[in-house]
C-alpha cells in the first residue's frame, strides 16, 4: 500500500518552462494531452495534430531540450501513458523523473480506443484510472462522476470473474482487465481514490504491478513508482520466459527418452548394453538410431543406424527409420528387401534430396552361433571371439549407403559367430574424433586397439561401452561433435 505524502502543487506551464504555443491541448497540470481523435463529441474543442494522426507524443513538465538540441523523450528515457477520462483535467501529473535524472515522458488517453492507438515500444508504463467509466473503454467517454459512482456500486461487492446483482462487473476493474489484454507487455499503475484501497488491491491482484492514490500524487512517489513497475513487470516476463522455456526443454526431454528403443529381446540367452550420446549441445536425441527385436522363430535381430546431419529433422528420421525397421523386421523382412523398403521411407520422409543414412543389420540365428550381416555405407561391427582378440567383422559386401542410389542392392554375407562371442555396433562418431591437436583421426584401427586395451582391463558390457566412449572423448580433448551410439549383444 502507498505511504500516504503531502499533495504537491500543480505546476503552470509557463513555470515549468513549457512551451504553450505547441499545436497540443495544454492539461492544468503542466502536461501535454494527446489531442483526442476527431470522432466524439470531447474531441471538439482540441486543436488537430499536425501529423494528422490524431494524437501527440509530449514530455511532462520540466526543463526544455537537452544538450543533444532534441527532447530527453528518445528511446533512453522512460514513458508513460495516462489513461483517464476526466474532461476538466484536473488531475495533476506532477514533473517526473527517472534514476538518471531524465524526465519520464507522459502520454495521455481519455479511453481505450486512443490509448491502444498510443501503444508502441516507447510506452514502458501505463497509469489507469480506475474511475475509468465502463463505456469510455469502447471510446465513447460518459464523464468520470458516472465512473465514480459506478465503480463504487460494483468494485467492493463484486470480483472479477464474477455476477454483481446486474450481472456487470467493476467499471475499474474492467477497464483494468483490457488493459492489460491489450498490453501485455506493459507494466501497469492503478489509480484509485484514497477511500477505496480495495479495489486497489484488487487491481494489484487482477494483474497491476502496484496502485496508487488520487489525490496523494507526488512527482518523488509516481516516479519512483514508475521505476519499480517497470523493474517489475521485465522480473516477471523475464521469470515467466524462464519457466516457460524449463517447461518446454522437460517436455522435449521426455520426448525424446520415449522416442530411445526399448529392446524387445524376452526369450534370448543373449545380454545387451548400449550407449547414445547426441552431438547436439543439451539434445537428448540425434541423428543415430538402434534397435534390437527377437522375432517368434527365435532370430534377434540387431540395427545401428546414421543420418547425415545433427539437428532435429534428422533425429526426427533417425526415428521413423528406426521404427520402420522395426515394424518391417516383426512383419518378416531382412535383408536386400528390407534396406530396400527402408530407402523409400527415407526418400519420402527426408526433406533434401542430399540427405542418407548409413545402417548396420545383424539377424542372429536362434542358436547364436551365425549371423547375417547387412551394410549401407556403416563401419563394419567389432567382434571378440572366446579370449581372443577383438576385431572386425568382414567389409567387403559393403553396399551404398540408403538414399544415394535410386536401385541399389545390399548384399547379406554369413558371419560364424561361435559358441562364445561379444559383437559391438557402432556409429562413425566413435572413430571420427581427433587424436590430440592434430588432424589425426580414431579411425577403425585405433579403436579396435583401444577396445583390446579396455578388454584386458576387465572391462565387458556397460562398463566397456562407457570407457570406450568416455576414452574417445578424452583423446579427441573434449566432447564428440558427431552424434555417438554403441551397442553390445554378448553371449
Amino acid at each position: 500500500m502507498p505511504v500516504p505524502v503531502p499533495r504537491q502543487r500543480a505546476i503552470p506551464a509557463v513555470e515549468s518552462g513549457q512551451d504553450t504555443a505547441m499545436p497540443t491541448q495544454q492539461g492544468p497540470a503542466g502536461h501535454e494531452t494527446a489531442a483526442p481523435a476527431p470522432a466524439g463529441g470531447d474531441s471538439a474543442h482540441a486543436e488537430p495534430d499536425p501529423s494528422g494522426s490524431g494524437h501527440a507524443e509530449h514530455p511532462a513538465t520540466g526543463p526544455g531540450p537537452g544538450p543533444s538540441g532534441s527532447s530527453d523523450a528518445g528511446s533512453s528515457g522512460l514513458t508513460l501513458l495516462l489513461i483517464e477520462d476526466d474532461p476538466a483535467g484536473a488531475l495533476n501529473i506532477p514533473e517526473l523523473l527517472d534514476a538518471s535524472g531524465k524526465r519520464i515522458r507522459v502520454r495521455t488517453a481519455r479511453n481505450l480506443t486512443e490509448a491502444e492507438r498510443l501503444l508502441n515500444n516507447d510506452v514502458h508504463c501505463i497509469l489507469l484510472d480506475l474511475d475509468l467509466d465502463l463505456a469510455a473503454a469502447g471510446g465513447s467517454p460518459h464523464g468520470r462522476e458516472h465512473g465514480r459512482e459506478h465503480g463504487r456500486e460494483h468494485g467492493r461487492e463484486s470480483r472479477p470473474g464474477e455476477s454483481s446483482a446486474e450481472e456487470e462487473p467493476s467499471a475499474g476493474l474492467s477497464a483494468l482487465e483490457r488493459v492489460l489484454r491489450l498490453a501485455p507487455h506493459h507494466a501497469v499503475l492503478a489509480l484509485t481514490a484514497s477511500d477505496d484501497s480495495e479495489r486497489g488491491t484488487e487491481a494489484v491482484r487482477v494483474g497491476a504491478q502496484d496502485f496508487l492514490f488520487r489525490d496523494e500524487l507526488d512527482g518523488r512517489v509516481l516516479s519512483r513508482a514508475i521505476r519499480y513497475a517497470v523493474e517489475r513487470k521485465r522480473a516477471d516476463m523475464a521469470q515467466r520466459q524462464l519457466t516457460e522455456s524449463r517447461l518446454r526443454a522437460q517436455e522435449n526431454a521426455r520426448l525424446e527418452r520415449g522416442l530411445l528403443p526399448t529392446p524387445l529381446l524376452e526369450g534370448s540367452q543373449l545380454r545387451f548394453a548400449a550407449r547414445y550420446r547426441p552431438g547436439r549441445s543439451r539434445a537428448l536425441l540425434g541423428g543415430d538410431f538402434y534397435d534390437t527385436v527377437r522375432t517368434p522363430d527365435g532370430t534377434v535381430h540387431a540395427m545401428i543406424g546414421d543420418v547425415s546431419g545433427h539437428g532435429p529433422d534428422e533425429a526426427a528420421l533417425g526415428v521413423e527409420l528406426r521404427i520402420a525397421w522395426r515394424a518391417l523386421t516383426l512383419a518378416g523382412l531382412c535383408g536386400d528387401q528390407l534396406l530396400s523398403t527402408l530407402q523409400q521411407v527415407l526418400e519420402h520422409e527426408r526433406g533434401d534430396d542430399e540427405i542418407f543414412a548409413t545402417l548396420c543389420t545383424v539377424d542372429i540365428a536362434p542358436d547364436g552361433r551365425r549371423a547375417g550381416l547387412c551394410l549401407a555405407g556403416h563401419p563394419s561391427p567389432l567382434i571378440t571371439r572366446g579370449g581372443g582378440l577383438a576385431e572386425l567383422l568382414p567389409q567387403e559386401n559393403n553396399g551404398p549407403a540408403l538414399g544415394l542410389l535410386p536401385r541399389a542392392r545390399w548384399p547379406r554375407s554369413q558371419v560364424e559367430l561361435g559358441g562364445s562371442w561379444s559383437l559391438m555396433l557402432y556409429t562413425d562418431g566413435l572413430i571420427e574424433g581427433r587424436i590430440g591437436a592434430g588432424n589425426l583421426r580414431l579411425g577403425q584401427e585405433g579403436m579396435v586397439a583401444m577396445v583390446r586395451r579396455q578388454i584386458n582391463a576387465g572391462l565387458r558390457g556397460e562398463a566397456l561401452l562407457e570407457s570406450a566412449v568416455n576414452e574417445a572423448r578424452e583423446l579427441n580433448g573434449g566432447d564428440l561433435t558427431d552424434d555417438v551410439a554403441v551397442l553390445l549383444l554378448d553371449r
